[in-house]
């Protein structure tokens, strides 16, 4: 074969967008490592959203008429029903999503499907249909999280009068209500819905246009372009739009906190649900049994969960490990952006419906939690308060707190148990009124303050968390907000 015949054959080998330079055919090592992976295929949607985009512009630089772009734009339509129906497949040969639909768009329109290519690269197409994947896969990952965030706030709003035992270092610190547990849950898990928010907007601006590195000279109207695909403004530079990825470092940031956060509430769930803490019951539908232990009921799905969060703490580490070293502009190393934000995504969508299943259907032991909330003397802190209040310095307090706290504990009794003649023996300045603080009901009623436990925060809090959750959830559906230099673009 001469080296004419082989850079023909290159020109025209299915599936790639290159080859005319090159006189032998690709090792299939090369080819096995280069070929897209299976998942980056839902791309799809999302490149064809750029290429109709695209042919707008191709129409304003005369290479397309009008007609054409139609014939374009509704065959590339076409070839998305197909492919998300399964009637259109790529095959072996097909290096890429777009080769892919290259290949198809040409067997389909002949030399009018070629022309589509003028002007781009897929440096830019890469960049900017993730940035439009970004943007959907944050809208529905806060759609999820903002459902779990419900799901704890109408659980709370059920327990808004539960008295539990509350942790620090995981002992027994001061009694809480059960709802102001379950709305601390719901309290973090909501700044992560702001969180997807500004990873929406981080993706918010269009490389469209921007083409290898240098700017597309067919570029006649990009923000057009832009505004066709929803987003709010164009990259500044063309290079830096080509190969910056630091809007998927913000996306993979947020589900990783999401991610983190769901790993607590896993962690709680699972120590609730044991037989020694004993506060809630896994409904059947919603946990696992044990393949030798007829007995178990186990927390699979809060452990697998707390599991998964490790994944994407890593898949954020590990995009930020690609671009710490990498050289302006694109370099291939940053095709794992899709494999990190892709798992990311999918991992989360698995999670917060089975989650959110888990929280609304567990039955709550009220009793048991009672009962254990002033164990561990959870209520030394309202002694050493009332004696603070008739004016004794709050270190002198603490330590007669402390010396009752070791006289019970050697006679085998609660503080709620203590009788004047025995706390009298230890300081003469306890009376009964200091007795009278020492009940479950006085320490949460007297910590009404803003954030405080009491029953009657709840109400407060729930509200403001749903106005926060709604607010967060309606950005996503106005326009982001554009700085002025992001309406310049170097292109």
């Amino acid at each position: 074969m001469s080296v004419a015949q082989a850079q023909d054959a290159g020109h025209h080998e299915a599936g790639k967008l290159w080859g005319g330079r090159f006189a032998a055919p690709s090792a299939k090592a090369l080819e096995d490592i280069s070929r897209c992976p299976p998942e980056y295929y839902r791309m799809v949607r999302f490149d064809v959203i750029g290429s109709k985009a695209h042919a707008g512009e191709l129409v304003r630089a005369g290479l397309l008429s009008e007609v054409e772009r139609v014939t374009i734009s509704s065959t590339l339509d076409e070839i998305v029903a197909d492919h998300e129906s399964g009637q259109e497949r790529p095959t072996a040969e097909d290096e890429d999503v777009h080769g892919y639909l290259e290949r198809v768009l040409v067997e389909r329109l002949g030399i009018l499907g070629g022309k589509l290519r003028a002007g781009r690269s897929r440096n830019d197409q890469t960049a900017n249909e993730l940035r439009l994947y970004l943007r959907a896969a944050a809208a529905r990952l806060a759609e999820g999280a903002a459902d779990l965030v419900e799901a704890l706030i109408q659980r709370a709003e059920e327990n808004r009068d539960v008295a539990a035992p509350g942790f620090t270092h995981l002992q027994p610190a001061q009694p809480i209500t059960f709802g102001h547990q379950l709305l601390a849950h719901a309290s973090a898990i909501s700044r992560n819905v702001q969180r997807l928010r500004n990873a929406w907007e981080s993706s918010s601006l269009s490389p469209l246009g921007a083409a290898a590195l240098a700017g597309n000279p067919l570029s006649h109207d990009p923000r057009t372009a832009a505004r066709e695909q929803g987003f709010s403004g164009l990259v500044v530079n063309s290079i830096d739009g080509v190969s910056s990825r630091d809007h998927v470092a913000d996306f993979l940031y947020a589900t990783a906190m999401l991610a983190t956060d769901i790993s607590r509430l896993s962690e709680e769930l699972c120590l609730w649900s044991t037989t020694q803490f004993g506060w809630i019951g896994l409904h059947d539908s919603w946990s696992t049994g044990s393949s030798i232990m007829p007995q178990k009921k186990n927390p699979d799905i809060a452990e697998l969960s707390r599991g998964k969060a490790a994944r994407l703490n890593a898949n954020l580490s590990g995009m930020l490990g690609v671009l710490k070293g990498l050289p302006f502009a694109y370099n291939r190393d940053l095709a794992e952006d899709k494999h990190f934000s892709f798992d990311s995504t999918d991992t989360l969508e698995l999670v917060l419906p089975a989650i959110t299943g888990m929280v609304r259907t567990f039955t709550v032991r009220a009793d048991t939690m009672r009962r254990q909330a002033a164990q561990g003397f959870t209520l030394a802190t309202e002694l050493a308060d009332w004696l603070a209040e008739q004016g004794i310095p709050f270190s002198e307090a603490h330590d007669v707190a402390g010396e009752v706290v070791h006289f019970c504990e050697a006679e085998g009794i609660g503080l709620e148990e203590l009788g004047l003649a025995q706390a009298q023996s230890i300081d003469s300045r306890i009376t009964e009124a200091a007795l009278d603080r020492l009940s479950i009901e006085s320490a949460l009623a007297r910590r009404s303050g803003p954030g405080g436990t009491a029953p009657s925060n709840i109400d407060r809090q729930a509200s403001a968390l749903r106005g926060t959750l709604a607010s967060s959830l309606a950005g996503f559906a106005t326009p982001d907000s554009v700085t002025p230099d992001s309406q310049e673009v170097s292109p």
